[in-house]
């Protein structure tokens, strides 16, 4: 069965639309990641922070209102007309929400205790469904007037891409017709902290696979795509899943899992390597995950793919991630980008030559012709895999 990603809503630190975002993620624009302290009092770092007024959550919804679900109304106004076409086709009963997150609302909770410690009580507008993994499916569901299965997924760094393969599921199943398919993740103290705690945070701008390479910068991004049986621009074509359960938190240095993942979602999409014109690369510029995937890549693909991470421009989106980098590919298989444009590795770094050889894209390649097909990567703790591979309808 034929499956299309019809629509996608989309903002992050690169842009609130999809113009702005393709647009500055071709010319290599990173001053979408900023320096602040306001994530981690007295260690200023840099994070990819969305720069737009949000959407308000409505008082009806009040249990809802964080951050977090002011970035999906955001995604969803992008795509409301297609959501609107499916509720009216096939009715509420037949479309679900399949979300991947990984902070949800808990930024509101961080507001809510600073307040309690100040003043002895928490503010009337905190509720804990604020913060609850699943209050993003939730809160669509119960904005659109939705009633088919609505769930989140959180698997860490893998979460929305893990999204797609259950969405796939319940239109396969057929039960239902559509889903709204992405995830959001928003920026909070907990996750920053956290990963100063595992010592993965830059202590500048990221550079993945760079020589001088030092850690992530954290980012926040919203992405929502329309998955159905319906004819759209984009075919969503394989979809390879593994799980190895190496470490808690660090890669297996072999990748065996990562390159099954590759290797299904090609099988998948009955697709050669020599098929895909473009990898988005999980990248997450961290020691040890690009060591890991550059020798993955390298096994799959050799040294012609065009391939590229884009955590250089946007930080690192979390359980958001894997849905906005999909939506990278999404973008160049849709613009008129007949020169094949492609998005570059900005890193401010020399490329660091230990690693096994990946075509890094530099600034302004181009393939030569339209892009046809995309493949994009994300990996999580305790080896949670995802590679994805979508087409040009």
């Amino acid at each position: 069965m034929t499956l299309y990603l019809n629509n996608l809503g989309l903002l992050c630190a690169a842009g609130n639309s999809r113009a702005e975002i393709l647009k500055r993620l071709l010319a290599g624009e990173r001053s979408g990641l900023i320096e602040t302290d306001q994530f981690s009092i007295g260690r200023k770092i840099f994070v990819g922070r969305i720069d737009c007024e949000l959407p308000q959550v409505d008082q009806n919804f009040s249990y809802y209102n964080c951050r977090n679900n002011q970035l999906l109304l955001a995604a969803l106004s992008q795509i409301s007309g297609t959501v609107n076409k499916m509720i009216n086709k096939f009715g509420t009963n037949r479309i679900g929400v399949v979300l991947g997150t990984s902070t949800s609302g808990v930024r509101s909770t961080e507001s809510a205790l600073a307040y309690q410690a100040k003043n002895a009580i928490l503010p009337d507008q905190f509720h804990y469904k604020q913060q609850q993994m699943g209050a993003g499916a939730d809160f669509l569901a119960a904005y659109l007037g939705i009633n088919g299965p609505a769930y989140t997924i959180s698997t860490a760094c893998s979460s929305s891409g893990k999204a797609f393969a259950s969405a796939r599921r319940l239109i396969n199943l057929g039960i239902c017709e559509a889903v709204i398919v992405g995830g959001a993740d928003s920026l909070c103290s907990l996750t920053v902290n956290g990963f100063a705690a595992l010592e993965s945070l830059s202590t500048g701008l990221c550079k993945p696979f760079g020589s001088h390479r030092d850690g992530i910068n954290i980012g926040e991004a919203a992405s929502l795509f329309v998955l159905s049986k319906e004819p759209g621009p984009v075919k969503l074509q394989g979809i390879g899943a593994t799980s190895d359960a190496y470490h808690f938190s660090a890669p297996d240095p072999e990748g065996n899992a990562v390159i099954r993942a590759m290797q299904i979602a090609l099988h998948e999409a009955d697709k050669t390597p020599e098929q895909i014109d473009y990898l988005n690369l999980h990248g997450t510029a961290t020691v040890l995950n690009d060591a890991m995937e550059s020798k993955a890549v390298n096994t799959v693909f050799g040294t012609q793919l065009a391939a590229s991470s884009s955590k250089g421009m946007t930080g690192h989106a979390l359980g958001a991630a894997a849905a906005l980098e999909l939506g990278f590919c999404w973008l160049l298989l849709t613009h008129q980008n007949e020169q094949g444009a492609l998005i570059p590795n900005i890193n401010g770094d020399e490329p660091d030559t230990e690693l096994p050889p990946l075509n890094l894209v530099e600034n302004n390649q181009k393939l030569g012709r339209r892009l046809t097909t995309c493949q994009s990567n994300s990996f999580a703790f305790g080896g949670n895999n995802i590679s994805i591979v979508i087409a040009r309808a």
